[in-house]
């Protein structure tokens, strides 16, 4: 439970650090993404090298993540970094997390589970929300900060689902991060050679504890935590997160709560929940009738 929480903290932080840089223009949008994940592996690599020493001084490490795993994750980091140009913390944590979960639904479905008809009622409900919140205006939330968002949950859904079978979340985290230094020095080339780089103090502080706290060990924790949830529970607990990122986009970034991402938030997380329950509520129906004819 301790993990769970911690880790849903993390992914609001996230949220509120990076639209705190990059809304007061502290840092650059390719420089946040490159520092956070940098900062990232230095993290997760110095926790790694004190464990191995304390708990386990000849044990190999057996796992090291994937680089489907590794592509997720800095698609995900580099859309999210963007789409926080455009965006208000509550509202990109929505469109984040909402497409994370219509994500790992539409996976569900493809790899054999149908939905029932309360369930494509809830799914209809989420994704009516989305289109409220981005309609009749275009320019609250910006559709290419939507867009961008949206890209960003759907890496983020399949490196949680990758995450699910992971047997060592620290070594499989820490390569995870270690596997984007390629696409990270990709970056750094592009951004020298085709763009302004901006850089401040600030603007790396944030980025550090972004990479090196919410990111770095809150993903690991998270790791951690899928290895206690059904996929369900997993999907459950990540709606918490829009709103305790809005909550800190109120304190820490002096935003406002409109009516309208209020209203979009209720369809989108109903809807979402909807699926959930739905889910739950059919298959514990067909197992007490099986065990019934049993």
């Amino acid at each position: 439970m301790a993990s769970t929480l911690f880790a849903l903290f993390a992914f609001a932080a996230n949220s509120v650090l990076c639209r705190l840089a990059l809304g007061e223009n502290t840092i650059d949008a390719a420089s946040f993404t490159t520092v956070r994940l940098l900062s990232g592996i230095t993290i997760l690599f110095v926790i790694i090298t004190i464990t191995s020493k304390v708990n386990r001084p000849n044990e190999k490490v057996k796992t090291k993540g994937s680089w489907f795993a590794a592509a997720m994750l800095f698609i995900y980091a580099l859309a999210f970094s963007f789409g926080y140009i455009s965006l208000d913390t509550g509202t990109g944590a929505l469109i984040l997390f909402g497409a994370v979960q219509i994500t790992m639904i539409i996976s569900s479905v493809i790899s054999g589970n149908k939905l029932h008809f309360f369930e494509w009622l809830g799914l209809t409900v989420a994704f009516t929300g989305f289109v409220y919140l981005i309609i009749p205006s275009l320019t609250t939330p910006s559709l290419t900060g939507f867009i961008l968002m949206s890209i960003s949950g759907i890496a983020w859904a399949f490196y949680t689902l990758l995450g699910r079978g992971s047997n060592n979340p620290l070594n499989d985290t820490a390569y995870n991060f270690l596997r984007t230094s390629p696409f990270v020095f990709a970056l750094i080339a592009i951004v020298f050679s085709v763009s302004h780089i901006h850089i401040t103090p600030t603007g790396i502080m944030l980025a550090v504890l972004s990479g090196a706290i919410a990111s770095g060990i809150g993903y690991f924790v998270w790791y951690m935590a899928l290895a206690g949830l059904s996929v369900t529970q997993a999907a459950v607990v990540q709606l918490f997160v829009p709103i305790i990122a809005a909550l800190g986009g109120v304190i820490f970034t002096s935003e406002m709560i409109t009516l309208r991402l209020i209203e979009s938030s209720a369809l989108v997380l109903g809807g979402i929940l909807m699926v959930i329950l739905g889910r739950y509520y059919f298959v514990e129906l067909a197992t007490r009738k099986v065990s019934n004819k049993n």
